[in-house]
């Protein structure tokens, strides 16, 4: 589902009334553990935090317009879906959040490229998460980026 929203809070008042408090809860535990540098905002209609131009001028290569992405949430028709570019473009990080998630969750992890999907949202795993967003500094993610996404 799409929501025409400009802030991250016209987003979350768009969805439905039993999904505002899980967003509000992902909000708050990517914002209260995001390092510094990277900035929340809307991209591509979803709640997205990315590397702002004044630190990253080029932006993103597919559109330069854009600052540079690299997490962002949705809520979508039948699950709340998380997107990291840091697990896509980092193997080692992939292979961290597949061995941990079954720590912090019994239901098969449902994951593509850069996207987890919860379909049961008291099952979303909060801490591994919130391990997940501190583990990739904005310069780690500029690196990252320049030496293995730009270059696609």
């Amino acid at each position: 589902m799409q929501y025409k929203a400009n802030s991250p809070e016209e987003y979350i008042n768009q969805v439905p009334e039993e999904r505002k408090e899980t967003l509000n809860k992902l909000r708050k535990t990517i914002k209260d553990n995001l390092p510094e540098g990277f900035e929340e905002g809307m991209q591509y209609s979803f709640i997205s935090y990315f590397v702002p131009h004044s630190v990253y001028p080029d932006g993103y290569h597919c559109n330069p317009k854009e600052p540079l992405p690299f997490m962002s949430f949705a809520s979508q028709k039948n699950s709340v879906n998380f997107y990291h570019s840091g697990i896509y473009a980092n193997q080692e990080l992939h292979n961290w959040f597949v061995s941990e998630y079954p720590k912090y969750c019994k239901r098969k992890l449902d994951m593509g490229k850069s996207c987890i999907r919860f379909k049961k949202l008291e099952e979303i795993p909060y801490e591994l998460i919130a391990e997940l967003v501190r583990k990739v500094s904005v310069n780690e993610w500029i690196n990252t980026y320049e030496t293995v996404l730009k270059k696609k």
